[in-house]
């Protein structure tokens, strides 16, 4: 019997697949679970709708990371930072305040997480890379000033 997987079944398939089960397997097991429905031509018209709007809302998606790229690729933040002794930051400047201070400066809220940078331990500029999304990523610059 051909059903359509709801859910990952282990030994069986991944979620959105369609396999070929034997009829006391999927009457006993996948049905009752609801892991998997058998499939007709309704389900199959349901996956492939659902497929292409994935797709769409991933593409979606991607076009609106690129436009953000766009907007702050190679713009500037400028940062202060208390001194210590011999003109040292005291602390570091993290990647949670470049985030904060591009969500300032240019209306763009990036996740600290997809800043790759290390901590800024001195005054001076620095490049931060945001990965706003798979294969799309942007370069901007850190200027720490004295408070």
């Amino acid at each position: 019997m051909k059903v359509v997987l709801l859910a990952d079944v282990k030994g069986t398939g991944k979620k959105g697949d369609l396999v070929n089960v034997s009829d006391g397997y999927s009457r006993n097991y996948l049905f009752p679970r609801s892991l998997a429905r058998e499939a007709t031509a309704q389900v199959m018209n349901e996956l492939k709708g659902a497929e292409e709007a994935k797709r769409h809302r991933a593409e979606v998606e991607r076009e609106k990371a690129r436009g953000v790229a766009e907007a702050i690729d190679g713009k500037t933040l400028k940062l202060t930072a208390k001194s210590g002794q011999g003109g040292k930051l005291f602390g570091a400047v993290t990647s949670k305040e470049v985030a904060d201070e591009l969500k300032r400066s240019f209306h763009v809220d990036v996740d600290k997480k997809k800043i790759a940078m290390e901590d800024i331990k001195a005054f001076g500029t620095f490049t931060c890379e945001l990965k706003l999304y798979n294969g799309v990523s942007a370069k901007v610059y850190v200027a720490v000033g004295e408070e």
